[in-house]
């Protein structure tokens, strides 16, 4: 029987388990930047996979592959379990070190909320809209999910954190999560070509439009939340860093130079590779690897002796 499903396996939620009773702020020794760069992660990703989650949630009754429904309901839980991950570094890690981090949150969570929820800037919709908006919100999170993707391969293969002396429990959770995102790479392209009903050209044209709105976006809410950090550190509010100054666009160059964040070049080509014809996720990572590490995962282990 034919199905729409590029996974090959069963998804599993995974239970983890992260103390981070003695990870310091700056997690990466000697570089606050970089430490904040990464950690802002950590407060947006419970937001916006949450509201991939609603809008997957959206699109299960209308999905006609068992398989791919299936894939679905992992995906779901997955990330499910990521945003809980990364709420508990926010609140145990990040503001136990005197990071406040709701007000960034309140930003990204208005995003989600708003222009991209079901009732977009509180409009309801009509019905023979609701669904063309919902196959638009796949689209999106399927740019997304190649980007995650890709820097879920990048964690998994880097190999600069540990040379820096930085904090394995730090460095567990950003493998962990890679390697979920790795295996898990073709559920919302797959799920958006199964719902999406232009022809070819057309959705390509929405790729591209969606992918130049999607990377602009990332980026803006990446430096501006590090910098929303950087702003109460002491070692760098001196620098009065923000996403309009010139200073913390150059940290991030330098610390995507020693290998602790991928550089904004590199995310401009992944880009232009999820554009290319016949672009498909599998090509993206391999999923050995992945599962190899996922087996071997700190925070799993711990989890499954409690």
């Amino acid at each position: 029987m034919t199905t729409h499903s590029s996974t090959t396996h069963d998804l599993a939620q995974r239970k983890v388990q992260f103390d981070w009773s003695q990870t310091p702020l700056h997690w990466i020794p000697g570089d606050a930047s970089a430490s904040h760069l990464v950690n802002e992660i950590n407060l947006i990703l419970p937001a916006g996979e949450f509201w991939f989650c609603k809008v997957f949630n959206r699109a299960r009754p209308l999905i006609t592959d068992d398989k791919l429904s299936e894939d679905v309901k992992g995906f779901v839980g997955q990330e499910a379990m990521h945003a809980r991950a990364h709420d508990s570094a926010t609140v145990e890690y990040l503001q136990a070190s005197g990071i406040e981090t709701s007000g960034h949150i309140r930003r990204v969570q208005w995003l989600f909320d708003k222009p991209l929820g079901d009732s977009p800037w509180g409009v309801s919709l009509p019905e023979f809209l609701q669904r063309p908006w919902l196959v638009l919100r796949l689209g999106a999170i399927a740019a997304i999910e190649h980007f995650t993707c890709v820097m879920g391969k990048f964690a998994l293969e880097n190999s600069a954190w540990e040379a820096a002396g930085a904090d394995a429990n730090m460095v567990d959770l950003l493998r962990w999560h890679g390697a979920e995102e790795v295996e898990h790479r073709c559920v919302a392209f797959d799920l958006y070509r199964h719902l999406c009903r232009l022809p070819a050209p057309l959705r390509y044209l929405l790729d591209m439009l969606l992918i130049m709105l999607v990377v602009p976006v990332m980026l803006f809410i990446w430096n501006s939340g590090a910098a929303y950090m950087m702003r109460q550190d002491p070692q760098l509010r001196s620098y009065h860093p923000s996403v309009w100054r010139p200073w913390i666009w150059r940290e991030w160059r330098r610390a995507a130079a020693a290998g602790f964040i991928p550089s904004v070049g590199w995310l401009l080509w992944q880009a232009l590779r999820y554009l290319r014809p016949g672009y498909h996720p599998t090509d993206e990572a391999d999923t050995e690897p992945a599962l190899l590490y996922l087996a071997s995962s700190p925070a799993t282990l711990r989890a499954e002796s409690v």
